[in-house]
């Protein structure tokens, strides 16, 4: 078949066999929770982007890191599901912007403690009531006991998702 060739288009669905229906991503469930979370995070990091110079990742480290305090690079990794490149990344975009300090552990000099620096506790204090700002409005879009159902929704999608892939993190 020559690259001007265009495979003809059937004149309608029904002429098409079921097997070969087009996957419709508009309404397939991981593309839609994909673009769910991307327009979220994108929406959210207009809080923190500009004011504080950080990105999606380099937030998720602060975030991790205020919620636990000293934390390893692999903590961080497993709590908010970034590959350790990624975390890596972003730990020394943070450390050359003052926020995050890093110290030796003593026991496995293989890995680094991380921890917010003043500065980095500082912008944590004010982007926490700004972050649950956002979450509030969001939730504040659904109808009645909603929220509930929503955790729950979420929890059973999230531990389904993890049985299929294979990872046993259910």
């Amino acid at each position: 078949m020559s690259s001007s060739k265009q495979p003809s288009a059937p004149s309608s669905d029904a002429a098409r066999p079921a097997e070969a229906d087009p996957l419709r991503l508009e309404t397939f469930l991981p593309y839609r929770l994909s673009i769910l979370a991307e327009v979220v995070s994108r929406a959210l990091s207009r809080i923190y982007a500009d004011r504080f110079g950080i990105a999606i990742p380099e937030w998720r480290v602060v975030a991790t890191i205020g919620q636990f305090g000293k934390v390893t690079a692999r903590d961080v990794g497993a709590h908010s599901h970034m590959h350790k490149t990624k975390v890596s990344r972003a730990v020394a975009v943070l450390e050359g912007l003052g926020y995050v300090a890093r110290t030796p552990n003593p026991v496995d000099m293989r890995e680094s403690f991380l921890e917010l620096t003043p500065k980095g506790a500082a912008m944590y204090r004010e982007l926490v009531p700004q972050a649950r700002a956002f979450s509030d409005a969001l939730l504040a879009t659904l109808p009645g006991d909603s929220r509930a159902e929503l955790e729950d929704l979420l929890t059973r999608l999230q531990d389904a998702a993890s049985q299929l892939g294979g990872s046993g993190e259910a």
